[in-house]
């Protein structure tokens, strides 16, 4: 098949647009950068606190709706084995959404922190702060080569070039644009893509239901045709895994620096959580079009259409379903708009994730541990050095991983497993301190390991109930993944609960309290409140660069650099 001049012709028409928009996004960075009396290096952070509500919403939409929720909810819906019931991601993100903007966004913005990093390293200094950022990091970027990934897949299929191209273009436009405005391009071009992707997909769904070759799926719902029912089955030994999953996306969404990046850039406390509340609807709504194409996909005679036998599912192709769907069962133009929509929903996701790396590096890490006096334009070289070398690294994944699916695993679990006991204990358990951290961070990433992985074909050293050996490899049954981050937090809560109490009864010696938790079990707390109050850390404070009449705020850079 030769290569799809006019859908590469769009391809690059779309690229442009979001290229042109990054770069008059950039002007409006620098003209708030001009006008902020504060850190700079923040603008390109959170915005300069003062996205609207409406933009706030758009970039937290498209930062969810990526290649990978787009391409994974319909390869689940159509696969055979599983079906819409174990497509958890429309329901698992929109509800992590809700539940971030319930519980995690208003403290978050009351307290006017830049990054997800910030409370760790208020409460646990720099080393502890390294060791959760290594995890939040390699998340992020894990996330990013995901969704290059995908989308590489995507424009094999339909504009039949070669995947690594297609993610080497598309990587670059993002790092462009991201380079030059920071968080306001990334907000701005996510409007532009939200809205390429909501008009793409549901132009594509009326062509994909009316083609001869796609039975009513209505009928293939519950009946078995070409294949087993779209709609799956969750039995009483597999419910536990199923809540298991679910847990995981609700949870481990509200870790990650992408999505804090849109709260912290938020006007006030409110907005924070309206924005998230709008968000988790808009999410739920985008994920209806995925879980038609994979049940038009299951729907479909595929000896009928050009693509032939076997099918994609026996072909081991299950996961470029939605690609071949738009190539075979679409008009080429209609395919072509669906492009869009994919490519849409991968750069919105990875600019995110590029920004994100960028961000935490850059305040937490170079700033609040290896330079603390680091001028505002070092920080800005900094930070454009750290965009490019973070988007090198998630651009090099994408082209050597053998699997989508594998990326997204590793990113949700680190989050889920390693970062979310440690953020729920930093927020709202006053007592946690470094020990506990430390130690829950090992106990929970042992107990992970020990539990196996059989899509890596790691064997579990620990056998829990109900674990079986299903063709040679054994398959655990229990929510391990749940159990190991319930182990985590209460290791984190029983260690900094004893080691306080050791240290003030006299059992360990001072000169070990490396933390300085003795006779701190609420004297540390105070400390904690004290720097927040005099960081302008209040919930009746604005929360810009400046105030309106032009008076600096204080900058939360000067309290993680007295914390370490």
């Amino acid at each position: 098949m030769a290569v799809n001049i006019p859908g590469l012709v769009a391809v690059i028409v779309f690229y442009i647009i979001i290229l042109a928009t990054g770069i008059w996004a950039s002007r409006k960075s620098k003209r708030e950068e001009e006008k902020c009396t504060g850190e700079k290096s923040e603008v390109s952070i959170v915005g300069g606190r003062n996205l609207s509500v409406w933009v706030g919403i758009f970039t937290m939409t498209a930062t969810w709706v990526g290649g990978g929720y787009i391409l994974g909810t319909a390869e689940v819906v159509y696969s055979p084995t599983q079906g819409m019931a174990w497509a958890i991601a429309p329901v698992g993100y929109a509800l992590s959404l809700f539940c971030g903007g319930l519980f995690f966004a208003k403290p978050m913005r009351q307290k006017n922190f830049v990054t997800v990093m910030d409370p760790f390293q208020i409460r646990y200094g720099g080393a502890v702060t390294s060791a959760i950022f290594i995890f939040t990091m390699l998340a992020e970027v894990f996330w990013m080569a995901c969704i290059l990934s995908a989308l590489g897949g995507t424009m094999k299929v339909i504009l039949d070039i070669q995947s690594y191209q297609s993610i080497l273009i598309s990587a670059a436009v993002a790092i462009l644009y991201t380079l030059l405005g920071g968080m306001y391009s990334v907000a701005y071009t996510d409007i532009i893509q939200l809205c390429f992707i909501t008009v793409s997909l549901w132009l594509c769904i009326p062509f994909l239901l009316i083609n001869p070759s796609t039975m009513d799926i209505r009928l293939t719902a519950l009946n078995e045709v070409y294949q087993g029912p779209w709609l799956g089955t969750i039995d009483s030994q597999t419910v536990w895994r199923w809540l298991d999953d679910m847990f995981l996306v609700i949870l481990a969404g509200v870790c990650f620096q992408s999505y804090y990046q849109r709260v912290l850039s938020a006007a006030s406390p409110i907005q924070a959580q309206v924005t998230c509340y709008a968000a988790a609807i808009f999410c739920f709504f985008l994920g209806i079009p995925s879980v038609l194409f994979g049940a038009a996909a299951a729907s479909t005679d595929w000896n009928q259409t050009s693509y032939g036998l076997p099918t994609p599912f026996e072909k081991g192709e299950a996961g470029s379903i939605l690609p071949i769907a738009l190539h075979n069962l679409c008009p080429m133009y209609i395919s072509i708009a669906g492009i869009g929509a994919v490519a849409g929903a991968v750069m919105s996701s990875m600019d995110s994730a590029l920004l994100s790396c960028t961000s935490m590096f850059t305040h937490n890490i170079y700033k609040g541990i290896l330079r603390q006096k680091a001028s505002d334009r070092e920080l800005q070289f900094i930070s454009r050095l750290g965009v490019l070398v973070f988007g090198v690294i998630g651009t090099g994944l994408a082209m050597s991983a053998s699997s989508v699916y594998g990326l997204w695993l590793i990113s949700g679990e680190m989050m889920y497993t390693a970062v979310f006991p440690q953020l729920v204990c930093t927020l709202f358990i006053p007592g946690s301190n470094g020990y506990g951290a430390i130690a829950g961070l090992l106990g929970g990433t042992t107990l992970r390991v020990l539990s196996g992985e059989p899509f890596f074909h790691i064997s579990p050293v620990i056998h829990f109930p109900g674990c079986k050996l299903l063709d040679g490899t054994y398959v655990q049954f229990f929510p391990f993944k749940t159990f190991s981050m319930v182990v985590s937090l209460l290791i984190i809560v029983a260690v900094s609960y004893l080691t306080t109490l050791f240290f003030n009864w006299g059992l360990l010696p001072e000169s070990w309290d490396i933390y300085n938790v003795k006779e701190t079990s609420s004297s540390n707390q105070n400390e904690i409140n004290l720097k927040e109050k005099a960081s302008g850390h209040l919930e009746n404070k604005s929360s810009k660069c400046t105030s309106e009449k032009g008076t600096q705020l204080p900058s939360y850079a000067h309290m993680t650099m007295s914390a370490i």
